[in-house]
Formats: structure tokens, C-alpha cells, sequence
């Protein structure tokens, strides 16, 4: 759901998708072939967030901040599912794994890797290219160019999702039993481990 705060109202891109079991509130722009999945909460009442073209926030995230920041994710910033991202600019084709927090006035360079589960406390800077884990997180070493093609690899697939959502989604009843037959789903992304 899109919600206005006072005399902000959320500014969504036509081509992009938020799903209306999501919260998107206030001082939000969402910019073009962004996904924003279900249980997502960008709440923009006491600064901006800005979330640019090709980015995707997946179930369950959060995004806030303290009064007067803005927070950014640049073009085609990849937010895992459950991450919270707290006051921080995050760079362009960045990850954050699912169920990371990213802290106040973090900026993260173009290209980094964010480990699951990590915490990135307040004030911290990444350079490009950072491979960032645990808690607190550290850089363990550069991301190599294997995995920054496996990471934009995943980003494309969400940014294809908003109109596949667009064309496809809807409300339906569930079914009561399972078909005999039906449509498979191929599968052709592999996980990082699976990766040559």
C-alpha cells in the first residue's frame, strides 16, 4: 500500500512494481524496474529514501532513518529478504544479504557484497568492491569479478520481475487439490556454490 505523511506522497515509476502488502509512506521515490516485495517497509516521515532505477527490496525489509537523513540505494542495489537498512547509502549494483543491518551514515561503494546476517555498525565506510561479513562486519577481501557477475546476474532476474508481476499477478482463490498436470518451472539460476 502507498501511504501519504503529511504533505509528502510516494512518487512510484509506472515500471516498477510495489506489492500492496507492502508499506511505502511519505518521502519515497521509487524509480524505474524497481520490485519492492511484500512486507517491505520503506517509511519516508522523517527524511527521504530514494530507491533508483533496477534496485529491488525484498520481503520483509525495512528501510528508515533519523530525522532530516536520506537514504539511498543506488541503481540496481539488491536488498535481501529481511535486511534492514537504517540511515545508509547504499552503492550502485551492491547486495546486502538477507537479514543484514545496515547502520546510520554507512556509505557503501559501488559493487560491494554484504554477507546474511551481518551488522554494519553506525559511521562505517566500504570502498569499492568490498566483501563485508559478521558482527560487527569487516572486509575479509575484494569481490572478485566471478562474483560480481553472479550477483548481477541475481539483480536481473528482479529487475524483470515488475512487469512479469504487472502482467501476471493477481488475486485468485487457492486451489483444493493439486493438478495431475501443469506448467514446470525451469530452473536456470544457479547459487554462488553452484557457480563454475
Amino acid at each position: 500500500m502507498i501511504y501519504q505523511f503529511k504533505e509528502y506522497i510516494p512518487v512510484v515509476h509506472e515500471s516498477a512494481f510495489v506489492h500492496p502488502q507492502a508499506a511505502v509512506t511519505g518521502n519515497v521515490i521509487v524509480g524505474k524496474d524497481v520490485y519492492i516485495g511484500p512486507g517491505a517497509a520503506l517509511r519516508g516521515d522523517w527524511g527521504q529514501i530514494i530507491i533508483k532505477d533496477g534496485c529491488n527490496v525484498q520481503e520483509n525489509c525495512t528501510i528508515h532513518m533519523f530525522p532530516g537523513v536520506t537514504v539511498v540505494l543506488e541503481e540496481g542495489a539488491h536488498i535481501g529478504h529481511g535486511a534492514i537498512i537504517h540511515g545508509a547509502t547504499i552503492g550502485k549494483n551492491c547486495l546486502i544479504g538477507m537479514n543484514a543491518v545496515v547502520m546510520d551514515n554507512v556509505v557503501l561503494a559501488e559493487e560491494c557484497i554484504v554477507g546474511a546476517l551481518s551488522f554494519i555498525k553506525a559511521e562505517e565506510h566500504f570502498a569499492r568492491r568490498s566483501l563485508i561479513v559478521g558482527n560487527p562486519a569487516k572486509k575479509i577481501k575484494e569481490v572478485s569479478d566471478e562474483m560480481m557477475q553472479w550477483k548481477t546476474e541475481g539483480t536481473k532476474l528482479y529487475q524483470q520481475l515488475p512487469m512479469q508481476m504487472q502482467q501476471y499477478f493477481k488475486v485468485v482463490e487457492p486451489l483444493r487439490s493439486v493438478p495431475t498436470s501443469g506448467p514446470v518451472q525451469e530452473v536456470s539460476y544457479k547459487t554462488w556454490k553452484k557457480t563454475p
